[in-house]
């Protein structure tokens, strides 16, 4: 699969954009974080991880995307479809890069002017506080408001260019798992289980892999989050792993449940075909029109009988260049879904009084006739290896 993206793409991302600003009045939109630079640049590196330096995107009102970022990203940045680029020697401890960001949303918009910030849920400001206070004290008749979820609400459309780069994350994942049976062994440790299975994605074609959990019990886990540890798998546990693999910058997010050596107890099979159920239903609800609150009451009926008992906070979320993006399954989310909508579905439940719970996750597409799988569909019923 060809990576990367035609420059079409990216315009059409701008030119959508700017349609939406100009019906929120904004002059120009300023981005700071990875993925949202990336979304409307293609700019693709690991560098972000370092957060010495800040990297600026200015979307203005018409024409192409302006970037002022530290000189170190020039060449990487220059093989995108972006031309203007406008770099400082960072870091700089008395103006690193705030002078020129300034001067290049004056030449852009003027003094003054309303510049967006991506502000609502899961956003934030990758700058240093002082330099935002330094770039506002710069010209103070400029006005930095919210997006009004513009990046938001265009990132959570999926071009099908997108959603073929997620799917073929998803076989890579799926291809990993297949392979459970080697590296799922009685005595072995937690760590050594993330270790392989860290690996066995790679081979698979997975570029990165930055998310992985696992949990194991003998009647299901309490805790999904925990990192890698010396705990030895044993007989008759189940175990759950989770994974976020990356492939040429998107995300696939789902996990799978085996038995280790033996059959699982009656009641945790029990559960985990509820889970199966739960899933299903919530792909079924997944057409467009439908709110993202009706999937989690989809998959809550099956689970709860509809007593909204989730723990865990919500039944999935929306996913793409980030591990877990907006909207998030919950009861009060009103979000319409909409086709190109990458969403997954990640109902729990509660295996019995003791706390211990099992969860499953699959990923899906919504389309303009409904939902379509995207993770290669899980076992019925947990296997054995």
């Amino acid at each position: 699969m060809q990576r990367g993206f035609p420059a079409s793409e990216f315009q059409a991302r701008v030119q959508q954009v700017q349609a939406d600003m100009a019906q929120q009045g904004l002059d120009a939109l300023l981005l700071t974080t990875e993925a949202d630079f990336r979304y409307f640049t293609g700019f693709l590196t690991r560098f972000w991880e370092s957060p010495s330096r800040a990297w600026y995107l200015i979307v203005p009102a018409s024409g192409a995307p302006v970037t002022v970022i530290p000189s170190i990203g020039a060449a990487l940045l220059g093989t995108t479809w972006i031309s203007d680029i406008r770099t400082w020697r960072a870091p700089d401890l008395d103006d690193d890069g705030v002078g020129l960001l300034s001067s290049t949303l004056t030449e852009l918009v003027g003094t003054g002017g309303r510049v967006g910030l991506p502000a609502g849920h899961e956003s934030q400001l990758r700058m240093p506080l002082n330099d935002f206070w330094a770039l506002q004290s710069l010209d103070p008749a400029r006005q930095f408001v919210s997006d009004g979820n513009i990046v938001r609400s265009a990132r959570s459309i999926k071009s099908p260019a997108e959603v073929e780069k997620i799917r073929h994350a998803c076989g890579v994942a799926g291809r990993a798992f297949d392979r459970l049976g080697e590296i799922c062994r009685v005595g072995r440790t937690k760590a050594q289980l993330f270790a392989d299975f860290q690996r066995l994605c790679l081979e698979e074609g997975a570029d990165f892999v930055p998310y992985v959990s696992s949990a194991a019990g003998p009647m299901g886990y309490g805790d999904i989050i925990a990192p890698a540890d010396d705990s030895k798998l044993a007989a008759g546990d189940i175990v759950m792993i989770d994974t976020g693999v990356i492939w040429d910058g998107y995300f696939a997010d789902f996990d799978r449940n085996v038995s280790l050596g033996q059959a699982p107890e009656p009641r945790v099979q029990s559960a985990f075909t509820k889970l199966i159920d739960a899933a299903q239903a919530g792909f079924e609800a997944a057409k467009p029109g439908a709110r993202a609150c009706d999937l989690f009451a989809a998959m809550d009926q099956v689970v709860t009988g509809g007593k909204n008992s989730a723990d865990s906070g919500r039944f999935g979320h929306g996913l793409g260049m980030q591990l877990t993006e907006w909207p998030s399954l919950i009861p009060a989310e009103q979000a319409e879904l909409k086709p190109g909508m990458v969403l997954t579905l990640e109902p729990s439940i509660a295996v019995d009084d003791a706390g211990h719970i099992l969860v499953h996750e699959e990923i899906i597409v919504v389309t303009e006739s409904g939902a379509q799988w995207l993770s290669p569909k899980s076992w019925t019923s947990i296997p054995v290896v």
